[in-house]
C-alpha cells in the first residue's frame, strides 16, 4: 500500500461482472453431475444468504467427486473483463494508485484467479468472504461478518461499511485519495456508492442491475434519495472505458 501523501487515486473494484467477466460462483456450478444443480439444492438459496448457499453447493460438489484440481481448472476458464488487463497495467505503473477489491465471492475464488491471470500483485487488498479447503479438500466458506444495520446490503457483507472503515484506516495512516473510482455492477454497490464523495466516480457497469437501481433512483427516488448519490456517476461496458475516464482526470 502507499506510503504516506496525499492526491492519489483509489480505485475499488467489485470482482464477478466486473474485474471479470462471469459471476465466479455460479460459474463452477456446471461441475455438478449433469451440468446443473438438483432442485434439492436450489431450494437451499434464500436472497439474504447466498454464503450459505454456497457452502452447501461446495459440500454437494465435493460429495460428487468435484476436487480442488478440477475446482481450480474451472476457475482458470473465467476470463477478465474486457480491458481490464490494459486498465491495471495503465494504473499500477503510474505509482500514484491503490487498487482494492470488495467481493461478496470467496478469497480462495479471488487469489486463484487473479494469479491466473497474473495481477495478483496489483492488488493492494482484497475484502470477502473468507475461505478454504479442510482436511478433506472440501472448500469450507465463512461470512466476512454479520451486520444487521444495512437493508441495501446482504447480512455477510456491507460493501459500504467495508470501504468507510479502509478509507477510515488510510486517514490514519496519512493517505488521503484525490478520487476515488467505484467500479460495480451489483445490487450490492448501491451501498458503497452512498459513501463516495463529489469529487469522487461511481461507474456501473451497462447491462446490469446497478445501472438499472440507479435510474429508479433518478426516477422515484428510491431506495435512497437521489441526493444521497454525490459522486458522478459514469457508466462502463469494458476496462477501457474505465481507463480513458482515468486518463481524463489527469
Amino acid at each position: 500500500m502507499a506510503a504516506p501523501t496525499t492526491g492519489r487515486l483509489l480505485l475499488v473494484f467489485d470482482f464477478d461482472h466486473s474485474l471479470i467477466d462471469e459471476n465466479s460462483d455460479t460459474y463452477i456450478c456446471k461441475l455438478a453431475p449433469g451440468g446443473t444443480l438438483p432442485d434439492e439444492i436450489k431450494e437451499l438459496y434464500k436472497e439474504d444468504g447466498w454464503t450459505e448457499y454456497m457452502a452447501e453447493i461446495f459440500k454437494f460438489l465435493h460429495s460428487n467427486g468435484c476436487t480442488k484440481e478440477t475446482l481450480f481448472s474451472c476457475l482458470s476458464e473465467i476470463p477478465l473483463t474486457e480491458g481490464m488487463k490494459e486498465l491495471l497495467s495503465y494504473t499500477k505503473a503510474t505509482e500514484n494508485c491503490d487498487h482494492i477489491i470488495i467481493s461478496d465471492a470467496n478469497s480462495v475464488f479471488i487469489e486463484h484467479i487473479l494469479k491466473h491471470h497474473d495481477i495478483f500483485n496489483v492488488i493492494d487488498q482484497v475484502f470477502t468472504n473468507p475461505a478454504q479447503f479442510n482436511q478433506d479438500d472440501c472448500l469450507e466458506l465463512q461470512p466476512y461478518h454479520f451486520q444487521d444495520w444495512c437493508t441495501l446490503s446482504t447480512k455477510n457483507l456491507c460493501k459500504g461499511h467495508i470501504l468507510k472503515t479502509f478509507l477510515t484506516d488510510q486517514t490514519d495512516r496519512g493517505v488521503f485519495y484525490r478520487h476515488i473510482i467505484y467500479v460495480g455492477d451489483g445490487h450490492n454497490d448501491l451501498c458503497p456508492g452512498l459513501v463516495l464523495r463529489p469529487e469522487d466516480i461511481f461507474m456501473p457497469r451497462l447491462g446490469f442491475t446497478l445501472i438499472k437501481l440507479i435510474e429508479k433512483i433518478r426516477k422515484k427516488n428510491k431506495p435512497v434519495k437521489l441526493s444521497e448519490l454525490q459522486a458522478s456517476i459514469v457508466p462502463w461496458q469494458t476496462g477501457l472505458d474505465i481507463l480513458a475516464h482515468i486518463k481524463a482526470l489527469e
